[in-house]
């Protein structure tokens, strides 16, 4: 079986039962739990019997409990390496005064940042969505992404536009905001994306999450609490691209102290 533990999760969960589905999820979060405990300490976990635990198996189209668990440690041992990676890679990037939200920044997977930074330097465009409360965040990623590179555009506050999403090429990337209370907004584009042949990268509180379900990469917000754990999230991403790609960065940073210049923008 070529697919990793989480990407089977992802590909069957619209399939499963209510009870098998609680069951994935506490997988996907508590992944060491998952590796290490019997399917009945699972369930009980869960709130589900021992045999949704090991229904769950067979419904991933495994040869029972045994295989699910193999799959689970595989993945939850070679990750391990990767969350201490990511956790170094916040302490970098974060300044003095952003020390206290490294806590927002632990879920984040070392590997699916880079893959996520490299799409948004490489594609043709970049599309950030967000509704309602989190069209701040993604206000604040796109006007910072708009120093990095071109053809950056932004979702309204309670909307967008078809027009805008019919020249996503499949070269594309949309960056997709979905916290609770997940809007439908941030599901349709999703879904309007990946028609069109688009990368979707989801910002977002779980895996599993609306958006989550059918994302391309999935960088996950500490908390949702707080504002500053998506835009310290953000802060990240934009630090990374400009490592990846510091000529480009560099060219169009100085490009537009030009312009700031002559329009006087800036007083100091």
């Amino acid at each position: 079986m070529n697919q990793s533990f989480q990407e089977l999760i992802k590909h069957k969960f619209p399939d499963l039962s209510r009870g098998q589905k609680k069951v994935a999820e506490f997988l996907v979060n508590f992944m060491e739990k998952g590796s290490l405990y019997t399917a009945g300490q699972i369930g009980k976990e869960a709130g589900v019997s021992e045999t949704t635990v090991i229904r769950l198996a067979y419904a991933l189209g495994l040869n029972g409990f045994s295989d699910l668990q193999e799959l689970m440690r595989k993945e939850w041992l070679s990750s391990a390496e990767s969350k201490e990676a990511a956790k170094k890679h916040a302490a970098d990037s974060a300044a003095e005064e952003k020390k206290p939200f490294s806590e927002w920044l632990s879920p984040v997977d070392e590997k699916e940042l880079s893959q996520a930074v490299d799409a948004l330097t490489k594609s043709d465009q970049v599309y950030i969505a967000g509704f309602r409360e989190s069209h701040t965040a993604a206000y604040w990623l796109y006007y910072k992404m708009n120093q990095l590179r071109n053809h950056v555009l932004l979702s309204f506050p309670t909307g967008f536009l078809l027009e805008t999403l019919c020249n996503l090429t499949s070269a594309s990337t949309v960056v997709v905001f979905s916290l609770p209370r997940y809007t439908k907004e941030a599901l349709e584009v999703a879904q309007q994306a990946k028609k069109q042949g688009a990368k979707v990268i989801a910002i977002t509180d779980r895996r599993l999450s609306p958006v989550g379900q059918i994302a391309d990469i999935t960088l996950l917000a500490g908390t949702t609490e707080h504002i500053l754990s998506l835009l310290a999230l953000s802060q990240v991403v934009i630090s990374s691209m400009q490592k990846r790609d510091e000529k480009t960065a560099g060219k169009r940073q100085e490009h537009l102290e030009k312009l700031y210049a002559e329009q006087g923008i800036f007083l100091e």
